[in-house]
C-alpha cells in the first residue's frame, strides 16, 4: 500500500471527503491508530469517519470513559478509544481491549502509544499535524512492526542453552 498524504480542510465537505478517502485507502483494515498532539483533530476525524460509516450517534471524545461504542444504521458496532489518561498498558487490558481489536469491527484508537504492543498487526496508522487553524496534514499507511534481524540477548543472569552444565 502506498502511503497517503493529504491536506484536510476543517469544513463539513473537507472532513467528509477526507474520511471517505481514508476509508477507501485503508481497505479492509479495521484497527486504526490515530496519532497527533492535543488539538490535532483526532476526535473531529473520528466523527467524520463515523458519519461516513453511517453512525448516527453523537460522537465525542471518550477521554474519561476510555471507550465509546457507537452503532451504524444497520446496528454494526464502531469502537472509539482514547488512551490519553492511561499510564500503563495493563489498564487497557482491564477493558479487554484486545477483544475489541480482534472483533472485526472498526476500532479508532486515539493516543495508541500506551497500547501499541496490543494492537493487531498490521494496523492502519494515521498521523495528524495542524497546518493552520482550518487545515490539517494527514499521513496514513499500514503499519507493520519491524522484524528482528538478530536474536535478542539473554537478560543478565538468565541461563542460555549454550551455557556449560
Amino acid at each position: 500500500m502506498t502511503p497517503l498524504d493529504i491536506t484536510v480542510h476543517n469544513t463539513p465537505q473537507g472532513l467528509a471527503t477526507a474520511a471517505q478517502t481514508l476509508l477507501q485507502h485503508a481497505g479492509q483494515e479495521k484497527v486504526w491508530a490515530l496519532i497527533g498532539d492535543l488539538g490535532a483533530g483526532k476526535t473531529t476525524l473520528v466523527r467524520a469517519l463515523c458519519a461516513q460509516l453511517g453512525v448516527q450517534d453523537n460522537v465525542s471524545s471518550p477521554t474519561f470513559a476510555l471507550i465509546h461504542e457507537y452503532a451504524t444504521a444497520t446496528d454494526v458496532p464502531v469502537y472509539h478509544f482514547d488512551f490519553y489518561r492511561l499510564h500503563h498498558a495493563d489498564e487497557a487490558l482491564e477493558l479487554d481491549c484486545t477483544a475489541y481489536f480482534d472483533s472485526g469491527h472498526y476500532c479508532f484508537v486515539e493516543w495508541p502509544h500506551t497500547v501499541v504492543h496490543w494492537l493487531p498487526t498490521p494496523y492502519y496508522q494515521v498521523h495528524l499535524t495542524p497546518i493552520s487553524q482550518t487545515s490539517r496534514r494527514v499521513e496514513a499507511s499500514m503499519y507493520y512492526p519491524p522484524l528482528a534481524t538478530t536474536p535478542l540477548p539473554y537478560p543478565s543472569g538468565a541461563a542460555s542453552d549454550t551455557a556449560d552444565g
